[in-house]
């Protein structure tokens, strides 16, 4: 099912051109620096997301329990890049490779947008995460469903650790399966695909605000997680190395 993506009208301003792909299953928010020409970005993006998927169904009809695993499977070195980039942060969180998924195509997709055209800057969005490859710093909103916190809190990332990853699950919002009820739970790593697997993983834990202490303590402990922001319903912690900003109205 389609959900409009709110958080993508907040305004902008001028430092990118920004272009938004819909095809198939993948929903796509694309801002670089400087323009590159639509048309060829649109028809290299699409011709990128078929090929991904085609890896994905391909690789699971000989692994049949790759698409619909909740625990970790073997690593594969013989497996196309995406799906060892999937494998890879599964096994990291403790999740089923499809958790990294989205944020897995976000970063393989901007990747090869960056050997493609070579932007300065490029941001890729799929459906709430993120691959960021920055030379100054940008403000990050977090989207929240309903909570009141919701695209008032910003993560202020500073281009020395780009490129990076920034991926959030919801309890309470989106298509993305998860067990817990918490509005957001974002996480920032170096790798895309491993963010996305540990928000999975993190959110999955939180009944309650009760459990956003544990989580956040948690997230300290593990070298790759650069920060890590819990929001439920008005409650919020963050820690890491990067700054949070609050937002008007």
């Amino acid at each position: 099912m389609y959900e409009p993506r709110l958080y993508r009208e907040i305004p902008q301003n001028d430092r990118f051109f920004r272009l938004e792909i819909s095809y198939l299953e993948t929903d796509l928010w694309i801002a670089c620096a400087p323009a590159i020409s639509e048309h060829r970005l649109r028809e290299f993006v699409i011709g990128t997301i078929t090929t991904l998927r085609n890896d994905i169904g391909e690789y699971n009809r000989n692994h049949r329990e790759f698409r619909d695993s909740l625990s970790p499977l073997p690593l594969d070195p013989d497996a196309p890049i995406i799906i060892q980039k999937m494998l890879n942060a599964a096994n990291q969180a403790n999740v089923g490779p499809m958790a990294a998924v989205a944020g897995g195509f976000a970063e393989e997709i901007g990747k090869r947008i960056k050997t493609e055209f070579y932007p300065e800057e490029l941001i890729v969005e799929n459906g709430g995460d993120i691959y960021i490859d920055i030379n100054q710093a940008v403000l990050i909103r977090v989207y929240a469903g309903d909570s009141p916190l919701s695209n008032k809190i910003a993560l202020k990332v500073s281009p020395e650790y780009s490129p990076l990853g920034i991926c959030t699950s919801s309890g309470k919002i989106g298509h993305s399966q998860s067990f817990g009820r918490a509005d957001a739970v974002t996480i920032v790593c170096k790798d895309t695909a491993q963010a996305d697997a540990y928000a999975t993983a993190f959110g999955n834990t939180i009944q309650s605000v009760d459990d956003i202490d544990a989580v956040i303590a948690k997230t300290q402990s593990i070298p790759s997680i650069f920060s890590a922001l819990v929001i439920v319903d008005d409650k919020i912690a963050v820690q890491g190395k990067f700054d949070i900003q609050i937002i008007g109205p």
